[in-house]
């Protein structure tokens, strides 16, 4: 029997693929058409998909790899010559994924068989049981600490290490004037990397983002993906804590990982990467805080394996979920970067140039303005679902709709809203920007706090009575009528102008 291998399942030591000695990979390119998806993103999965399948030849796999315009495309010429043939797939992590897998596959006279994908920590199963009787109370927090204590990742028997289960407040420092980022992985692109990017240049011409590959951060490979976790770990782990959630002009990556794409694509096992953080700390290395492997192990048993379930349950309808309502389309500085707005403008600036920018900026940036401008969710997913290397259906309808378009309350009690008071404390954005992160209203006011009171004010009815929102609307009920009326004045001006790309 012969494995369906996708794109994103590409981890050589899978329990599915040590059992088949046989496999099938298949590089569709139609779907790429849908959307005008970042060329580096294209690049990075076309290339590792055609590394891995050199990679299992040389282990003595006999692998049939064909490209088509579709996956119905390829199964026509594939069943042509295997007819009646049965295939064996890991469960695509995609809602929906693997039925229209398996009507692909018997529309043409052969049998699928789904098994379970064992590219997370945890499973299906164990999820159902740990929420089952708990409704829809449950949170991330809670999650994140009984996937500790299963797993026994950074535990002293019953208790987390350091008598903490996080250190959050250690962890929202910016970094001294005098600080450098730690130097970055860069893997220089071999043949067939190049053969590829040539490709889909040439493909789609026409796509938004840079093509251009010099400085190429992304592992393509199991063993430059190994690369670049010791790298991280030995290099930039030890600031990642303190730093993770900073923003500095000029640094796109600070102290992360970058490794998102490669856990992504398969090239790594999320419990390989906690292991080698959790291992530099318990070995004793001075250099690596507690801190920082906590908030890093966090980001991958917390949020990444929460965010996987989250979806599984919620889905099909977290895709469409808009319980603000929003409607307004994506204003056009998400695409050109052309705003005064410092900070907006260098996030959007690191998507364009290396379809990436890191969680802060996500969520508190890039999300953050399009939920107070009133950005349909569905919007902003799509963008973030075309624009980033690392970004998967799974991943980023729960990021976005969920968590930074509040589009549901399934993934947290509140909205994650913001005015220019965060980015001033985080970043030194505000300083070199034009606008004036201490005023709401006025021509020279920042833009996030005008958008915060008056999205606070027209979802006041929605907003008010979660239980985490109350002292922010006892400041909203501090302000008069003439106050509100200029707040209101300055947010449609702010919206005109951002829609008219004038910002």
């Amino acid at each position: 029997m012969t494995l369906w291998l996708l794109g994103d399942q590409l981890y050589p030591e899978a329990a599915p693929l040590q059992r088949h000695d046989s496999v099938l990979l298949v590089e569709a390119h139609e779907f790429a058409d849908r959307l005008a998806y970042h060329p580096q993103k294209l690049t990075l999965l076309f290339a590792a998909m055609r590394h891995a399948r050199d990679d299992l030849r040389d282990r003595g796999v006999d692998v049939t790899y064909l490209r088509a315009a579709t996956f119905g495309d390829a199964l026509d010429d594939y069943f042509a010559a295997n007819p009646g043939a049965s295939l064996t797939v890991m469960r695509p992590s995609s809602h929906g994924a693997a039925d229209r897998l398996r009507e692909l596959v018997e529309s043409r006279g052969g049998s699928l068989s789904v098994v379970a994908s064992d590219l997370f920590v945890t499973t299906p199963a164990e999820w159902d049981r740990w929420t089952d009787g708990r409704g829809d109370g449950y949170r991330q927090e809670q999650w994140y600490r009984h996937v500790r204590r299963e797993t026994g990742v950074l535990m002293d028997g019953d208790d987390p290490v350091g008598g903490d289960w996080n250190y959050d407040e250690q962890n929202r420092e910016t970094p001294p004037d005098d600080w450098d980022a730690p130097p970055l992985p860069t893997f220089e692109p071999d043949d067939l990397t190049r053969e590829v990017h040539a490709f889909v240049t040439e493909r789609y011409g026409d796509h938004w983002g840079d093509a251009d590959l010099d400085g190429f951060p992304w592992p393509v490979t199991r063993s430059e993906a190994l690369a670049a976790l010791d790298q991280f770990v030995e290099t930039r782990l030890p600031a990642f804590g303190p730093y993770q959630d900073a923003m500095l002009q000029g640094e796109w990556a600070l102290a992360h990982s970058l490794l998102s794409p490669a856990l992504n694509l398969g090239l790594l096992h999320p419990r390989e990467v906690v292991d080698a953080a959790t291992a530099a700390y318990r070995d004793g290395d001075a250099d690596v805080p507690l801190q920082s492997v906590e908030g890093f192990v966090r980001q991958l048993l917390g949020w990444r394996e929460f965010m996987r379930h989250a979806y599984r349950e919620a889905m099909p309808g977290l895709a469409d979920a808009n319980q603000l309502g929003q409607e307004r389309d994506l204003p056009p500085l998400y695409w050109t970067g052309d705003t005064d707005m410092a900070c907006l403008s260098a996030a959007v600036g690191h998507v364009r140039r290396r379809g990436y920018a890191h969680h802060i900026e996500r969520l508190m940036v890039l999300s953050n303005f399009a939920l107070l401008y009133g950005v349909d969710p569905a919007a902003l997913n799509r963008w973030f679902h075309l624009g980033f290397v690392d970004a998967f259906h799974w991943v980023t309808t729960p990021n976005v709709v969920g968590m930074g378009s509040f589009g549901t309350d399934l993934v947290s009690s509140k909205p994650y809203a913001a005015s220019a008071n965060y980015v001033n404390r985080m970043s030194d954005h505000c300083a070199s920007c034009p606008y004036d992160p201490d005023e709401t209203t006025g021509e020279d006011a920042c833009p996030f706090n005008s958008l915060y009171w008056d999205f606070l004010r027209e979802h006041e009815e929605t907003l008010r009575g979660t239980g985490r929102m109350g002292l922010v609307y006892h400041h909203v009920d501090d302000k008069d009528d003439a106050e509100w009326r200029a707040i209101r004045d300055r947010a449609a001006d702010v919206r005109a102008d951002a829609a008219n790309g004038d910002l």
